[in-house]
């Protein structure tokens, strides 16, 4: 048997867009769930649990905002959010709230399946191996790895910081998993991006900015004065390593 279908829950009030799309998404494999309001996309999240969700930003009852923040909660199941074109301001808020990518309408299907099958692949490797250039050395299977008060445990996928247990999305436990695996070593912004979200992303740096502010957020001390994740200008990131007294 091959593998089974991975089911998305397509959220979206515009419902001749969402007949389309539909369509086009069981062509390329998909079980598809609709939802045409904040509402029913959370029942639906509830009763069917999906392997990925496409939410529309703007939506009647609940607005897209408002059920990411509410999934976030207890879910760490990709999200992808759908937001119209020039609402910058929005993604990025949609981002901060545990949205792991968007796609701007209108958009191509084959780009939203690419970034879909991107993140489903990213998510199927929950094998507890280093999973980008320049990781361990020789990419041996590894239980868990701890710098300075910070410890990943990858089989379990939890996050300890100064003995607290700190619950991470999917793309910020993978960012967070490349930035320790490579404490000390400046990671450029286009090698976490290509790791992150693949070579074949076609969005714009902010939503690594965005995950990198959220990651501070829930790591730092004081994230307006990061000392784990600084930023070395003009290239990219540096998880620091503990300073040898």
């Amino acid at each position: 048997m091959g593998d089974p279908r991975h089911t998305v829950l397509v959220v979206d009030d515009e419902e001749s867009f969402v007949a389309a799309l539909a369509v086009g998404l069981e062509r390329e494999g998909f079980s598809v769930e609709i939802a045409h309001d904040g509402e029913e996309a959370l029942s639906k999240f509830r009763s069917t649990d999906p392997d990925l969700i496409l939410l529309d930003l703007m939506l009647p009852k609940v607005s897209g905002i408002d059920v990411c923040r509410t999934i976030r909660a207890t879910s760490a199941v990709p999200i992808i959010m759908v937001t119209a074109k020039g609402t910058e301001t929005d993604t990025v808020v949609g981002l901060e709230v545990g949205a792991d990518d968007y796609v701007t309408k209108p958009y191509r299907m084959a780009e939203v399946v690419a970034r879909m099958r991107a993140v489903l692949r990213r998510v199927s490797v929950g094998d507890g191996t280093s999973r980008m250039a320049g990781g361990l050395p020789d990419d041996r299977p590894v239980e868990s790895v701890s710098v300075g008060d910070v410890t990943l445990d990858f089989g379990r996928h939890e996050v300890t910081v100064r003995d607290q247990e700190v619950r991470l999305p999917l793309k910020e436990f993978e960012l967070l998993e490349i930035l320790i695996l490579n404490a000390g070593r400046v990671m450029t912004r286009d090698s976490l991006i290509d790791s992150v979200w693949g070579t074949d992303y076609v969005g714009d740096t902010k939503t690594l900015d965005v995950h990198i502010k959220r990651l501070r957020a829930r790591i730092e001390e004081d994230p307006s004065r990061p000392h784990h994740i600084t930023t070395i200008r003009g290239v990219g990131y540096r998880f620091e390593e503990p300073k040898k007294n």
